[in-house]
């Protein structure tokens, strides 16, 4: 039997050329990299992902970046088109949350405009639509057929993360049977949504304040119609937002003056329905309940955020390690050349880096699969992990996306080579469906006294427990989360009587590292379950010596914590850096494999210059 993962040892070649010799090897070694492609993407949503690869595998996918600013924006929604044709039923999709993720992670690849575009389309605008059981049957032909684009118009110039607060109005008129959607303020216009003209017709679900009987109701959606094929509709203004970092959208300030609606605009469900009487009939008491059940998508947004950063990320790693096999620099003796990678100083980062990005595939799954699966009791609980989840995601997706960037040196400063948006673009994820701070302090908020950490099962070391263990680096992690639940508690606590916002200030910096921590604890035990599930030993060996290397990444720097709670031994604190070196030399021949896994298409990295070129 051939182990496609056998060690290399090369005793007769100089360490610094061995890289060529292990790329040539990792490329024959094609059943260990379907094996890791299919931990990554076992995850119910294997044919999804199967068919958005192939399609951004096309000619009309290909990497162009000489395109204008507005031809990208063309380019993007001349894509979604193409996207559409493809898929069997837009409504289905809509309806998917893992297929919805999966489109998002190969969109982001080629397009991270499109994934923007997609992402409001299916999930946003269509999603909200679908899921309206309520109202009387919606003629969605229009939208699922792209005759008309939608939009999701949320967040004002005024109100962002307290949108609950916004301040567009729609009031309705018993007597017509209809509303007058409007904007009061220059800080109630809708800041940013994709408005203008590119792309065709557009309609929009706007988040507005219904308006009955002299009653504020709270923030319902409105279905409106926002331009046809000679511009903006009456009543509409939509002005251009200046170009932003990343991949080009056609973003747009977007205002109301007395737009008629129907009765049927209003977007129904449990939180609300309206009688033509002007009454409202709803379930939730609490207008700031309304208002998140209404744009209840945003949490399958949350998903798709994090999903589209994924594929970045796994891409710009893919290009990363790529390049660090081509570019070729001076050897150690006169005349010599050798790669970037048979330098430690190089490796080790990618290699960081990938451990981080397996860990936050595997996070992904697990996430999605709890938000599919969960009941209705457990909704809360399930919002919450996607909101965490999206927030270490796109985190690490930013970080591992500047590392990757910076591995390539100059030539990835200049778009032509497809990394330099990447980073910008996990930057707008980090800000888009709730920015990232404002929704770990609400987490942190709710688990300091909704959440209790479980006992890891840890005793006073001995100095002899393995720190390649991943089950005792696991539980290392859960004693971190459990310490810092403990301290926020105790600061919340301690705060000053009297002052919700004093105590709730004392306790934040805890709350966030409690977050910090119960996040990198859930992507352990995703990473951890996504290993149990390989049977394949020698491709095993290679998954756990990258959890492990993982896991000691994340502990390193709790290490001193862990061992004032007695938690590690001294002899063991030391000994991190040596055994993170010594995962890392063994991993350093599989790093093509490694990246390889991520699948991401020969098509795409081959229109990139600086891996061709020398």
């Amino acid at each position: 039997m051939i182990v496609e993962w056998a060690v290399f040892t090369h005793a007769d070649t100089p360490a610094y050329a061995r890289a060529d010799i292990t790329t040539a090897t990792a490329k024959r070694a094609s059943p260990a990299r379907r094996e890791l492609t299919a931990a990554l993407f076992r995850d119910g949503g294997a044919d999804a992902h199967a068919q958005w690869r192939k399609i951004i595998s096309t000619e009309f996918f290909r990497h162009n970046p000489d395109l204008s600013v507005k031809d990208r924006w063309k380019l993007s929604y001349a894509r979604l088109r193409a996207f559409n044709e493809e898929i069997r039923s837009a409504e289905e999709l809509a309806r998917d949350p893992r297929s919805l993720a999966a489109m998002h992670e190969w969109a982001a690849v080629v397009d991270g405009a499109l994934a923007t575009v997609a992402g409001i389309h299916y999930n946003l605008f269509l999603g909200s639509l679908v899921d309206d059981e309520d109202s009387p049957e919606r003629n969605l032909e229009p939208f699922t057929d792209l005759l008309r684009t939608g939009t999701f118009l949320c967040t004002e110039r005024g109100h962002g993360n307290d949108a609950a607060a916004l301040e567009t109005t729609a009031t309705y008129d018993r007597a017509t049977e209809t509303f007058l959607l409007h904007t009061p303020n220059e800080g109630a216009q809708k800041f940013m949504p994709n408005t203008s003209e590119v792309g065709g017709p557009k309609s929009a679900v706007v988040a507005a304040r219904l308006i009955s009987g002299g009653q504020d109701q709270g923030v319902f959606l409105f279905l409106t119609p926002l331009t046809d094929r000679g511009g903006p509709l009456p009543g509409v203004t939509i002005e251009y937002l200046p170009d932003r970092i990343g991949s080009p959208v056609d973003h747009c300030v977007t205002s109301f003056d007395r737009v008629l609606l129907p009765r049927t605009a209003l977007v129904q469900g449990p939180h609300g329905r309206l009688l033509p009487d002007g009454t409202l009939v709803s379930t939730v008491g609490s207008t700031r309940k309304r208002f998140l059940q209404a744009i209840g998508r945003v949490t399958a947004g949350k998903l798709c955020m994090s999903a589209s950063t994924l594929g970045g990320c796994r891409a710009a790693l893919a290009i990363a390690v790529r390049y660090a096999h081509t570019r070729r620099i001076s050897g150690p003796t006169a005349g010599s050349r050798v790669p970037l990678a048979a330098h430690r100083s190089h490796s080790a980062r990618l290699l960081k880096s990938l451990a981080t990005a397996y860990a936050m595939t595997f996070l992904h799954r697990a996430v999605t699969d709890v938000w599919v699966n969960h009941e209705p009791a457990g909704r809360d609980r399930a919002e919450r992990l996607v909101a965490i989840a999206k927030g270490w995601i796109t985190w690490q997706a930013r970080t591992i996306t500047i590392e990757a960037r910076e591995r390539c040196g100059a030539r990835a400063l200049f778009p032509v080579n497809g990394l330099a948006e990447y980073p910008a673009n996990a930057d707008g994820a980090i800000t888009a469906e709730g920015d990232n701070l404002a929704i770990w302090c609400k987490a942190g908020a709710e688990m300091i006294f909704g959440y209790t950490p479980s006992e890891p099962p840890l005793h006073r070391p001995h100095g002899h427990e393995t720190l390649t263990d991943q089950i005792f680096l696991r539980n290392l992690l859960a004693a971190s989360e459990r310490r810092w639940h403990h301290r926020a508690r105790l600061n919340l606590r301690s705060g000053p009587a009297g002052d919700s916002l004093g105590r709730w200030n004392n306790a934040s910096s805890a709350a966030l590292e409690l977050v910090a921590a119960h996040a990198t604890l859930q992507a352990a035990d995703a990473f951890i379950a996504a290993l149990d599930r390989v049977a394949h030993p020698p491709t095993r060996a290679v998954l756990k010596d990258l959890c492990c290397l993982f896991l000691l990444e994340a502990l390193a720097p709790r290490s001193g914590e862990l061992l004032a709670d007695g938690h590690l031994a001294a002899v063991q604190v030391r000994a991190i850096p040596d055994t993170i070196e010594r995962l890392t030399a063994r991993l350093t021949p599989h790093l093509s494999v490694i990246a390889d896994a991520f699948h991401v298409p020969e098509e795409h990295l081959g229109d990139l210059p600086m891996l061709t070129a020398p």
